[in-house]
């Protein structure tokens, strides 16, 4: 195996001719977790068997203002990120973020995350949300990245409606955790 510390690891804009292996290796990445914690008996997936919907990755890939990049660790592609960008506000999210199973636990994730930070400096604060029963990614988030829990979404608090997608049936896990992360502060430390 190779050692994360002699390893280079790069964002690489995602390429129209690797969207169709993005979205298969995204959607590999998200059962995973969903599979590792309830087994086959998970209720979260959708009727194709996915915790997250192609529709839902496309719909984040091609949206206005959204950039996609994949995670190059030695050369391989081994995850992806897809970062909504406001240049206005500098109050960016992420959206998509994903490393490849057999790659957990070595170090890439938190390498790439630093890669986004240094490719976004005017970021005021990042937002992301991930599922309650995402362990591994709470602890990434929290103790690794430097991310707050600011927001629980369930039974008692539901999540905000989207206006262009009331439409759309809901997708996903009920229960989310909503994090901020906030990068920049003044003299006095307020945001």
């Amino acid at each position: 195996m190779e050692n994360i510390k002699d390893a280079e690891i790069t964002l690489e804009p995602l390429s129209s001719d690797d969207v169709e292996a993005f979205i298969a290796d995204n959607q590999r990445a998200f059962k995973y977790g969903a599979l590792e914690e309830f087994g086959m008996r998970d209720d979260h997936l959708d009727a194709d068997g996915e915790i997250i919907s192609r529709k839902t990755i496309e719909k984040s890939i091609y949206s206005p203002g959204n950039e996609s990049y994949r995670i190059v660790f030695n050369g391989r592609k081994v995850g992806g990120v897809v970062l909504k960008i406001d240049r206005k506000t500098n109050r960016n999210h992420l959206e998509l973020f994903f490393v490849a199973p057999e790659e957990h636990g070595r170090g890439i994730g938190f390498a790439a995350w630093k890669q986004v930070e240094k490719l976004y400096p005017q970021t005021e604060v990042w937002e992301t949300f991930t599922p309650y029963f995402e362990k591994r990614n709470i602890h990434f988030y929290i103790n690794k990245c430097g991310f707050s829990a600011v927001e629980f979404y369930g039974e008692f608090h539901r999540f905000p409606a989207n206006q262009e997608d009331d439409e759309e049936e809901e997708e996903g896990p009920s229960e989310m955790l909503r994090f901020e992360k906030i990068m920049k502060r003044d003299a006095f430390g307020a945001e």
